[in-house]
This record gives structure tokens, sequence and C-alpha cells, in this order.
């Protein structure tokens, strides 16, 4: 199974501050820094991905 690595819409090739999400699991989502796709992931459960995402709409 292939892992789909997204990214936010609002990111684009000038920024220097994106993170990717994935679905790595049924109760996993992964973290990665989108500017080094081959290191470290965080694991997080979806609450906690909704959230974080929660988060960082609100500007926090």
């Amino acid at each position: 199974m292939s892992i789909e690595w997204r990214k936010s819409n609002r990111s684009n090739t000038t920024g220097g501050e994106c993170v990717e999400v994935a679905r790595l699991t049924g109760d996993t989502v992964g973290v990665r820094d989108s500017k080094d796709p081959e290191g470290p992931q965080l694991g997080i459960t979806p609450a906690a991905a909704r959230g974080l995402a929660e988060v960082l709409r609100a500007g926090e």
C-alpha cells in the first residue's frame, strides 16, 4: 500500500514552512516536514490531527 502525503493547497514553492500529512493506518496520521520527506515523521491520532489543524487555522 502506497502512502499518499498531502500538503495544504496554500503551500507554494517559495514557502519554507510546509508540513505534509498522510493517513498511515486507521488510527495514525503521519506528519512530516515537506522539505525533508525522508526525515523523521510524527505519528498522531486523528483527533490530535484535527486539534492541531484547528490551532493552526486560528493562528495560535
